[in-house]
């Protein structure tokens, strides 16, 4: 009974041992905007809307409804990631610089922004990969600028929508603040 016991322990140890050591994608890097090194884990304990970002996109005035979403939820712990996406269009054919004063001089925008990457295809970046691949919560391609992925404080990926979307839509809203009562 005595080995029984011990091996359930071993077992349950190893087990919290893999959880622990599985990577999330809060561990996968990232460039910010001003091209500094940084990845998702740098808002661990934050929920997160992740949004592949384009300024000349039919869609770009969403930038206004995230920017709200982010006055709104940020005293509560949301963070809204802005990732600059050219692979739709050239929608989104800015250098750095020019990404920040547009997204700052047109629309306010107060959170914060990452460097471009693409979200699909051969040079498709492992944030996207992991978010979108055969093995993700949702997996499938990126359909277009502006979709959206909600995380939570943890790393764990628990919404995504599609990009006609709004972020102010209903749906949007109760996810994330069901996500932001979740501790």
């Amino acid at each position: 009974m005595k080995t029984i016991r011990t091996l359930v322990t071993l077992i349950a140890a190893t087990a919290s041992l893999l959880a622990a050591s599985t990577p999330t994608v809060q561990d996968i890097p990232l460039k910010d905007i001003d091209g500094k090194d940084t990845s998702l884990k740098a808002y661990k304990g934050k929920t997160v809307l992740l949004v592949n970002v384009a300024s000349k996109c039919g869609l770009t005035p969403q930038y206004d409804a995230l920017e709200a979403l982010y006055k709104t939820y940020k005293s509560q712990g949301l963070v809204i990631l802005g990732v600059p996406c050219n692979d739709f269009g050239s929608q989104e054919p800015g250098t750095p610089e020019e990404i920040k004063t547009f997204c700052s001089s047109k629309y306010n925008v107060t959170f914060p922004l990452m460097g471009k990457v693409h979200v699909k295809g051969g040079e498709q970046h492992p944030l996207y990969a992991a978010l979108t691949g055969k093995n993700a919560k949702f997996p499938g391609e990126i359909e277009w600028n502006f979709g959206k992925f909600l995380i939570s404080r943890n790393g764990e990926v628990l919404k995504r929508f599609h990009p006609k979307v709004t972020p102010n839509d209903a749906t949007v809203v109760a996810a994330i603040e069901e996500a932001l009562k979740a501790k």
